[in-house]
């Protein structure tokens, strides 16, 4: 029988919303005085009531798994699910309502890689810093200093001061002193998001040699599924403080990615969806919709037709504006890009109709990602709006059966065929 490192048993915690405030001592006062009295609070807000202050929250209800020695489990779930809630159960800052955690072993959190780092002090000084925050002793970190500085590639800049540090060399000085510390369970939330695309691969394989090599335990908590497709085998799924699913990656992706009111959506209202902040937002997706459709579930070889609605404001219309169309897999792996070409914008508000080949992608479950963008001649790019999510699905058809062995191996897109010199498409 396997060791386990970790056992939630039955957990739950509630908190009584409105019991801890910011009131003054004059309103504390009133508010007691009009209790003793029977009569209303003066300090309620307009429609509130006594008891509306004293609602409790189930922020994790009954919820229940276990975690094997070296394995790599990640937890993931939409805002408000109850991750960050259990993992500050589990690294007790605060205690159960119910149930009862069992751990074998040192913790270890990496909640905020270059936590305490001291922008006057150079990176060596703040290695030691940081080790110490974290737990280490200054004889551990001399052991593995020069480990911790390979890794982190900041090797040349070791006694330079922090503050002249780039924002992503400080991340991955953080992340490899966090990423060397000698405990049973390690616990990452979000904290494999730093420094550039290799040397994210790079945290992720260091992980993978940790929980495999050295019997560490590792619980990942983050939303971007491509780093918790690569790095956990298990997820829990979490959903308004219960487990939905504990299973397989893939599978638990799947759950974590279905979004009820969008399974069968033809229409989506993107008015009121936040915006990025590099977007200027002159230029907006007010809807995109699938015209003349009964749901987003299409057969492998359709030609199925989207239209956008976009607004203009007046007074800042540029002279081109383009839109593109990011596709990506449900779990929001990229798959390609959809140049779509200029659109006219004289109008307040207009709207664009496309056509979408289905046949250039495996089928599958898939979103895209409507961006409106301009370009000058020197290639600068100027971002005018991106909305993210719009869902559909690329069923089987007779077309596609017969393929149906290949598509494993093929990836999620499907080229078209390349015409040679001077002869016919083959």
């Amino acid at each position: 029988m396997e060791e386990l490192a970790l056992k939630i048993d039955h957990i739950s915690k509630e908190y009584r919303l409105g019991m801890i405030g910011g009131a003054t001592l004059k309103g504390e006062i009133q508010s007691k005085l009009a209790r003793l009295m029977h009569k209303e609070d003066p300090n309620l807000k307009i429609g509130e009531t006594a008891h509306d202050k004293n609602e409790r929250f189930l922020a994790l209800d009954d919820v229940s798994f276990e975690v094997k020695k070296g394995e790599a489990l990640g937890i993931i779930g939409h805002n408000g699910a109850g991750k960050s809630t259990l993992l500050k159960l589990i690294c007790r800052v605060t205690a159960p309502t119910k149930g009862n955690i069992y751990m074998n072993g040192r913790i270890t959190s990496m909640l905020e890689v270059g936590t305490g780092f001291h922008p006057e002090l150079t990176g060596r000084e703040n290695v030691y810093l940081n080790g110490a925050i974290l737990g280490m002793n200054k004889a551990e970190i001399d052991k593995k200093f020069d480990e911790i500085v390979e890794f982190s590639e900041v090797g040349q800049f070791i006694d330079t001061p922090v503050k002249r540090y780039s924002s992503g060399m400080r991340v991955k000085l953080g992340f490899s002193v966090a990423s060397h510390l000698d405990s049973e369970i390690m616990i990452m939330d979000e904290v494999l998001a730093v420094g550039d695309v290799n040397f994210q691969n790079k945290c992720i394989e260091q992980m993978k040699k940790v929980a495999s090599e050295n019997g560490r335990t590792i619980l990942y908590v983050s939303h971007n599924m491509a780093t918790v497709k690569a790095l956990c085998d298990r997820c829990v799924v979490l959903s308004h403080g219960k487990v939905v699913f504990d299973g397989n990656t893939e599978e638990a992706i799947s759950v974590y990615m279905q979004n009820k009111d969008y399974e069968n959506a033809v229409y989506f209202d993107t008015s009121n969806d936040k915006r990025a902040k590099k977007c200027r937002c002159t230029h907006t997706v007010q809807s995109v919709e699938y015209p003349a459709m009964q749901s987003n579930h299409f057969s492998y070889g359709d030609k199925f037709p989207f239209r956008v609605t976009y607004k203009n404001e007046e007074s800042t219309q540029s002279d081109t504006l383009k839109m593109k169309m990011v596709i990506n897999v449900i779990d929001m792996s990229p798959v390609g890009v959809v140049f779509c070409g200029e659109l006219e914008h004289d109008e307040s508000i207009n709207t664009a109709d496309f056509v979408f080949d289905t046949s250039y992608l495996v089928p599958g479950k898939y979103t895209a990602d409507i961006i409106l963008y301009d370009e000058d001649l020197s290639g600068n790019v100027m971002f005018y709006d991106r909305v993210n999510g719009i869902r559909f699905d690329v069923e089987h058809s007779d077309d596609s059966i017969k393929l149906k062995h290949w598509f494993k191996d093929w990836g999620h897109a499907v080229l078209p065929c390349v015409k040679p010199a001077g002869g016919e498409e083959k």
